[in-house]
């Protein structure tokens, strides 16, 4: 349930891992002149135990489409920090490289330091690069400025999951609005939903990083902005200072006073929240809609006979604020696909390069890395599900591929779990009300090297005033100490540079 909410989070989505390395590792790539004089090297991150057998049948299926011969330099992902350092000190580079995480000052430095192409005047030339989609572009920039081909991903997977199990035996219906949900956390609080006869349950069941994930989402139907917003006035603010955001947080103190959130949440950690949910402690969580499935596959290995149900939500509103919802994975971009000029030092061979990703996002080459090879990896039945027919050969020979899509949004696959098909169909939905930060492509000195203690302030702060320590002058006494502590100054470098590329 891991979630970044833009560029002020520090948890990234598997695919945007640092990921750099010396050329020398493979040999594939220039010496000191650039270019490139055997098969095109790229250097991405893998996140499985063992890398697959050099020419195996993903890496060949892939060449044949693509029609590049190509040479991957895999990185585990605990290693790429390391192997960072080590590229940016000798200029030694990939000629194509997997780049992220968003936020990372040092990865965002290396892409505006003049040795990777700005690829968006080439994006229209190919048919699929043509087709990434403004959002994800805009996401993508750094001071207007296009440094790699974005990774893609779903914008906004989040929402709210309720036990409809517990709806039915109470006889209520699946809440749209936070007022109708107020009432539900009330109800599965108050009235037995499990019919156990004890007073063992709770409405919403939160965890420690409520501040940065569930409430967080939560701000969003109030209005509040994803991170930072900007105002009338053109200002680019943290959206905790704004009246929406702490409308929520009055909003979610009553529902704390009135016990039905789970009391202790400011210390339960994230596999604690999992295993309370599943043991039907709590029926309504603000979360990724796919975990649905994770929560009754937890439940059903405890107790194959759970009567767990959920309803997936995504279209909850509060009063006349339009349908919103905030992005969780950085408007839709998981990293950069770039390309160093040292490496690839003319347009032709840039295109090349660029031609080589737009293969990747045909349909076939996504199946490729995304399940393999039909008959040998998996089957398609007659209703078009995908199952996985070998695990332990599809571990290793395709799923270390799966991070380096260039895209997770070509094919959606049928799944013989119904929760999954409903939860791809609704994050599909949230991307026409989407909501995302427009600080994430901006550059602060300031926000650089303050922001996590500001943030960290401010998090604490929340943390005392929803659970009655400190009132909301308390909250906003933070608010006002943190500004001469950088946030003023962050708050000035965001607003000049938005104007910048923005005027």
């Amino acid at each position: 349930m891991t979630k970044t909410m833009g560029r002020h989070r520090t948890a990234v989505a598997s695919a945007t891992v640092l990921a750099l390395t010396l050329a020398a590792c493979s040999g594939g790539s220039g010496e000191g002149d650039g270019g490139s004089a055997g098969p095109m090297t790229w250097m991405t991150v893998i996140h499985t135990p063992t890398t697959p057998t050099k020419n195996g049948p993903v890496e060949t299926a892939l060449e044949k489409h693509t029609g590049t011969e190509f040479e991957l330099q895999w990185v585990p992902a605990a290693s790429t920090e390391e192997k960072l350092n080590a590229a940016l000190a000798s200029e030694q580079l990939a000629d194509l490289v997997t780049l992220g995480p968003v936020e990372s000052t040092t990865v965002r430095s290396a892409l505006t330091s003049g040795m990777f192409w700005d690829v968006e005047k080439y994006l229209k030339d190919f048919p699929n690069l043509a087709k990434i989609d403004a959002t994800t572009k805009d996401s993508a920039r750094i001071d207007g400025k296009l440094y790699g081909v974005p990774y893609q991903k779903i914008k906004a997977r989040y929402g709210v999951v309720v036990r409809q199990d517990w709806l039915d035996k109470l006889g209520l219906e699946v809440p749209h609005t936070i007022d109708e949900l107020t009432k539900v956390a009330q109800a599965f609080t108050e009235d037995d939903p499990d019919g156990n006869g004890k007073d063992d349950t709770v409405g919403f069941y939160d965890r420690e990083e409520s501040f940065l994930v569930g409430f967080e989402s939560l701000t969003g139907y109030f209005g509040a902005g994803s991170g930072f917003e900007v105002t009338a006035d053109g200002k680019v603010v943290p959206a905790f200072t704004t009246d929406a955001f702490k409308e929520a947080m009055k909003w979610y103190r009553g529902v704390y006073e009135n016990g039905w959130v789970n009391q202790e949440f400011v210390t339960v950690q994230k596999q604690n929240q999992q295993d309370g949910i599943a043991r039907g402690k709590g029926g309504i969580v603000v979360t990724g809609l796919f975990e649905a499935k994770n929560y009754n596959a937890l439940a059903k290995s405890a107790d194959p006979d759970t009567p767990m149900e959920w309803a997936l939500i995504n279209d909850m509103t509060y009063k006349d604020v339009p349908r919103r919802i905030l992005s969780d994975t950085n408007g839709g971009m998981g990293g950069w696909l770039a390309i160093p000029k040292k490496n690839v030092p003319t347009e032709d061979e840039l295109r090349k390069v660029l031609g080589f990703i737009d293969k990747l996002m045909d349909k076939k080459a996504y199946g490729l890395m995304t399940n393999g090879i039909e008959g040998e990896h998996y089957k398609v039945d007659g209703d078009g599900v995908v199952t996985i027919t070998d695990q332990k050969k599809w571990e290793q020979e395709v799923q270390p591929f799966s991070s380096s899509r260039p895209s997770e949004k070509v094919v959606t696959y049928k799944s013989s779990d119904e929760y999954v098909n409903e939860a791809n169909e609704l994050m599909a939905q949230n991307e026409a009300n989407v909501v995302t930060n427009p600080a994430q492509s901006l550059t602060s000195k300031t926000y650089d090297t303050r922001w996590s203690t500001i943030e960290q302030q401010v998090n604490d702060a929340y943390n005392q005033y929803i659970t009655g320590q400190i009132e909301m002058s308390g909250f906003e006494a933070v608010i006002e100490r943190v500004r001469g502590q950088g946030l003023d100054q962050i708050i000035e470098e965001f607003t000049a540079a938005y104007a910048e590329v923005n005027g």
